[in-house]
């Protein structure tokens, strides 16, 4: 998906072993096409979805019939989103050339690493490994790999500060404390509707659905 080749639409499930990360399954929807990471036979998957559906993977009665299978507890659908690759650096400039006018100011001045003792933190470490975290007067930004490895980010920003384009800077400087060369995803809560339209509007892709059961 981060490059760009989704999995083909032709209405099918594809069942594969649990993938790594904090979730004891997972259910990707994308275009006419899922996929249940869980350690169910694919047959039983089959058994328990109706032919034909393209929303039944996702729906209620199946996430609720997995986590029984599995002994686990399901989330909330989340839209998964790639984050746009992190604008490369200036090139240097001649030796004899002019002195350069002043760097443009970071997309959120004052970004610094924080502590561990934030809630958000915490949930984060129950999810993720290899989680940082960086604040900033009014705001959190947690990175950490989750399902199957991937780097994935998280924002938050405290309810004094919102209506101020906090959410969309913060979102907007995670692909640059990232690692390079790695895709970036965000997962949101399609009812939090102000989450996603800053990150939507720091040139975000939606690139499917999700659940996880933990």
């Amino acid at each position: 998906m981060a490059a760009g080749r989704p999995p083909p639409a032709d209405g099918s499930v594809t069942v594969l072993p649990r993938a790594a990360g904090g979730a004891v399954a997972a259910v990707l929807g994308f275009t006419a096409h899922h996929v249940v990471a869980a350690d169910v036979h694919p047959g039983w998957v089959r058994s328990v979805l109706p032919a034909g559906s393209l929303s039944a993977p996702l729906s209620a009665r199946f996430v609720a019939a997995l986590a029984d299978r599995v002994g686990a507890e399901p989330g909330a659908v989340d839209v998964v989103l790639l984050a746009p690759a992190p604008a490369p650096a200036p090139a240097a400039a001649p030796a004899a050339a002019p002195a350069p006018a002043a760097a443009p100011a970071a997309p959120v001045p004052g970004l610094r690493p924080a502590g561990g003792g934030h809630p958000r933190v915490s949930r984060a470490n129950r999810y993720r490994v290899d989680v940082r975290a960086y604040e900033v007067d009014g705001g959190l930004l947690v990175l950490g790999r989750g399902l199957a490895g991937r780097w994935e980010v998280a924002v938050e920003v405290d309810p004094a500060y919102r209506g101020r384009g906090l959410g969309r800077r913060l979102a907007a400087a995670a692909p640059g404390l990232a690692p390079l060369d790695e895709p970036l995803w965000a997962q949101v809560a399609p009812a939090n509707v102000a989450s996603l339209r800053a990150f939507l509007a720091a040139g975000y892709r939606p690139i499917g659905a999700e659940i996880l059961l933990a």
